[in-house]
């Protein structure tokens, strides 16, 4: 097996009337604001990002926006594959929720750092556990199509959780520790040996 070079990238911030509830897999628009006020940081990312390389986003709108506004900041603008599995975390119907109403509707205490327990399961939804299944799944199927490449992957907070999580070999309640802030860089390398975590959680400013 040749190695496959990761550079997993969350999306920018969400409009600000969507940030103080939950929103999953809904299909939430980006912040104009602060896509103007954050352009180093889409320029350093641009310079720093390798040619070539495979680039991916999910469905949703706010990766695929995040992925265009790198093009924009200087790097060459490329086809985006959409991969459905590396999709957010789908929390079912406490999807649109404000932050503050979750509590009442769980069945067990959330974890320090998520509104939920590692291993519940809303309405409708998934768990962090399932999700790290899930990504996991997808890092391996796209490490065996892309041996020997660099790949991006403008996703989610979640999912680039699920990542390092698979990568390391730890569970659910571990990943939900790691803080993946927006434009963050986090590289995961799949080599012969085995999985290897690079950087987590890097804000590139250049």
């Amino acid at each position: 097996m040749m190695d496959t070079r990761f550079w997993m990238i969350r999306h920018a911030i969400v409009a600000e009337n969507e940030r103080a509830r939950l929103y999953g897999v809904k299909d939430v628009p980006l912040c104009p604001q602060s896509l103007v006020a954050q352009v180093p940081m889409y320029r350093a990312l641009a310079a720093l990002l390798p040619r070539p390389a495979v680039w991916g986003c999910t469905p949703l709108q706010r990766t695929r926006k995040t992925a265009e506004a790198i093009f924009a900041a200087g790097y060459p603008a490329q086809d985006l594959m959409v991969v459905d599995d590396l999709i957010e975390q789908n929390l079912g119907e406490l999807q649109g929720l404000d932050r503050h109403l979750v509590p009442g509707r769980l069945a067990a205490p959330p974890h320090p750092f998520w509104p939920l327990a590692p291993d519940e399961v809303p309405p409708g939804g998934e768990s962090m556990a399932a999700l790290l299944v899930r990504v996991g799944a997808a890092m391996d199927r796209l490490a065996a199509a892309y041996a020997d490449q660099d790949v991006v992957l403008v996703s989610h907070g979640g999912t680039i959780r699920g990542a390092v999580g698979h990568a390391m070999g730890v569970d659910a309640r571990a990943v939900l520790h790691l803080s993946i802030q927006n434009i963050s860089l986090t590289r995961i390398d799949r080599l012969p040996e085995g999985w290897r975590v690079d950087c987590v959680n890097d804000l590139v400013t250049g």
